[in-house]
This record gives C-alpha cells, structure tokens and sequence, in this order.
C-alpha cells in the first residue's frame, strides 16, 4: 500500500503554505516529516485530514497499482496539542469510543486491558480528563488511534509531552506497527528523527523533499538535513 500525495497547493490570504507539495509515502516505513517553525507541516496533516481543503492537488491510497480516494476510516491523526472531551473519564471515553466502532473494531480487548496496555493507572482510569496533566491526555488519543488501527497514521508531535520511559514505549510500539502501516511523523527534534525513522522528508518552502541516506553517518546526514532547511542544499546534491 501506498500513500500517493500529488501536487497540493494550500494558501491563506497572501501567505502560499504548500506550492505543490508531492510525495510517495509507502507502507512498512515510519517518515519523519522535518521542517522550520512555520513551514507547514501541521497544515499539511491538516490537508490529508480534509480538517482544511486544498487549492490545488490529490492525494490517494494505491494497492497494486488499483487507487482510491483516501477515506475517514484510513486515516489517524494524532495532535500535537491533544483533543479528548474533558467532560468524561478516561473509562467512560474508551466505552464510548469502542461502542461507535464496534461493527469495524476486530479483535476488541477489554477497557482495563487497554489503560493498561497504555500505562494509565487504576487510579486515573475514572477521573475526568480534563484533569489530565498534557501527556496523559495525549496518552489517550494515542491509544484510540491504535485502536482504530487505520492503515496512515499522522503523528504530529506525539512524543514531546511524554516522560523518557514512556517515549521509549511508544517508540518500540511504532517500530512493532510500522510493517501494516504508513506512519508520518512529524517533529522537530532531530535526533528523535534519526533514531525512529527509515526515512527523512523535509517540508521547505512548500515543497516536499526526500534526503536519502545513503552511506552518511549520522553527523553527515543530519548536516545534510540542515543544509536542506536552510536550502543550501541543491538537486545534485540529494
């Protein structure tokens, strides 16, 4: 399965975000999406989302060259900043979630087996969330996208808000489902990027660039990274 992005073009008043941004994103591979502050990463989640539409372009599943329009279903997106309705419990949201989604939901456990799954302690399975500290809230949106488990997985800063031994657990768990998924993931700490992904795509200047590896250490190649950012590197050179 692939995720094929084509030519999208979003603008907002005079500013132009994205000027064609064009991508091939394959299943079996976790993407690290790089760029400056501002340079539209989160506005290009947002386009693969539909929670914005695009000026310009497509963006399309491709299955043994047969291609569909990507679906609601397909697609998981995780905020950097956490949205969970505050009015419930962490328990009484996870009920809800699997509820609605019973008739797609395969292989469902229970709602402890899930919090715990997720490292949420007994004792904060029944408060509500909106007394949840950042990265608990965060802990439980990631936890229904994994239920969901939709074949494109956004991240978008997701690892930020947890504390080093819970990091490490999400990171074992997306390089465990990275083989049935395509995973983007966005983030600003560079060597978060050289450590989790297979691959780096800079966004810079509304443009979506690949920097392959190839035989660089890491030194060479987050050189290369930065040298892309500030666009000093050219096309003979990736």
């Amino acid at each position: 399965m692939r995720l094929r992005v084509e030519g999208i073009k979003k603008q907002f008043e005079n500013k132009e975000v994205l000027k064609g941004a064009s991508f091939t994103f394959e299943q079996g591979k976790i993407y690290g999406l790089i760029g400056r502050n501002g340079a539209g990463k989160t506005t290009f989640f947002n386009c693969l989302n539909e929670d914005i539409l695009v000026d310009e372009g497509s963006y399309v599943l491709e299955d043994n060259g047969v291609t569909r329009p990507l679906q609601a279903e397909d697609l998981g997106y995780v905020l950097s900043t956490p949205v969970v309705p505050e009015f419930l419990t962490a328990r009484e949201f996870l009920k809800f979630f699997l509820d609605i989604n019973k008739n797609r939901l395969k292989d469902t456990k229970s709602i402890d087996e899930y919090l715990e799954f997720m490292k949420i302690k007994e004792e904060d399975r029944d408060k509500l969330l909106k007394d949840y500290s950042h990265g608990m809230k965060n802990k439980v949106q990631m936890l229904v996208n994994f239920i969901a488990n939709p074949m494109v997985l956004l991240l978008d800063e997701p690892l930020t808000s947890f504390d080093v031994i819970v990091a490490d657990e999400m990171k074992r768990l997306l390089r465990e489902m990275k083989n049935d998924h395509i995973i983007i993931f966005s983030t600003h700490i560079m060597e978060l990027a050289l450590d989790l992904c297979d691959e780096i795509v800079i966004l810079n200047e509304g443009i979506l660039t690949e920097i392959p590896k190839q035989n660089l250490d890491n030194t060479q190649y987050k050189d290369r990274i930065i040298n892309a950012l500030k666009g000093e590197e050219n096309d003979s050179d990736i």
